[in-house]
């Protein structure tokens, strides 16, 4: 029942507007349901920009940050960074205390993510997607993680970019009250199979599974948290872990939880009414 719409890598007054258009309609009723914004780019790691536009990057830079929360009317949530980019560690002393930073788009090896944590950094963007994997002599991002006890770690559990039992192991290894369930999604997200854009990338969705025209870059999903959480659910995420990683747990990454993430005197009274199987039957806001 509340959503950080999501930004790009495009030039800087590009993003301005685009932030501006969270301040323009805060007095609309769509403006109930925008928990904040989240500020993915550009300053993040060319070698894993993922669906982004290369000639957008720029390195990490606290005046560009603020002037894009100023135009959102301080709305900024999260901002994503890859630690390996000239400025990062600067950037995350002097932010941080205004955003969480998040780590992701990044080739990041293991000790500069970890001195990017010890910053102020205690988030991951979609873990395990656009870094380096987690191996046995290089854990890089997803080690640091790890080892960060006030890192929240980002999945995209959507079934197709991360398999079910890599995503069982993560809430293992990482604790329930550290997931963060995402759902990534893009324009194609409710619609059917055909074309979209992304960023001004053409998109292929099939199936569910959005792809740019390569037919191998994944381009977000095309898919909704509740779904997410769904599929967690049936690769054999505990109920309970499941929704907090979709409410609770989001909700205190960025913020927000004394408003929505769990149902309790004084929040927002949104509820979701669903049966045994987790079919949905009714939102209350």
């Amino acid at each position: 029942t509340s959503y950080c719409p999501t930004s790009m890598t495009l030039p800087k007054d590009d993003l301005l507007k685009i932030f501006g258009t969270i301040e323009a309609i805060k007095d609309e009723p769509e403006a109930e349901v925008i928990a904040g914004v989240n500020m993915e780019g550009p300053f993040i790691d060319p070698i894993k920009k993922g669906a982004q536009a290369e000639e957008n990057i720029v390195a990490p830079n606290a005046e560009f940050f603020r002037a894009c929360n100023a135009a959102s009317g301080g709305k900024i949530r999260l901002v994503t960074l890859a630690p390996n980019m000239p400025g990062s560690l600067e950037f995350i002393k002097e932010v941080s205390d205004e955003v969480m930073v998040s780590i992701g788009h990044t080739t990041a090896d293991y000790d500069t993510a970890l001195a990017a944590m010890k910053a102020g950094a205690h988030h991951v963007t979609h873990l395990y997607n656009a870094m380096p994997p987690f191996a046995h002599r290089n854990p890089g991002v997803i080690g640091a993680a790890f080892d960060d006890p006030e890192c929240r770690m980002e999945l995209i559990c959507d079934g197709y970019h991360i398999h079910g039992a890599v995503v069982r192991a993560t809430f293992s290894m990482m604790g329930s009250d550290r997931m963060v369930l995402i759902s990534d999604s893009m324009m194609a997200t409710g619609m059917p199979n055909g074309t979209y854009s992304l960023g001004g990338q053409a998109v292929w969705m099939k199936d569910g599974k959005a792809t740019l025209t390569d037919g191998e870059t994944i381009a977000g999903s095309a898919t909704n948290l509740y779904d997410c959480m769904r599929k967690a659910v049936s690769f054999d995420i505990p109920l309970a872990d499941a929704i907090f990683a979709a409410t609770r747990n989001p909700a205190q990454s960025i913020g927000i939880y004394d408003e929505v993430g769990s149902i309790a005197p004084g929040k927002k009274a949104h509820v979701l009414l669903v049966d045994d199987e987790l079919n949905l039957k009714q939102v209350i806001m």
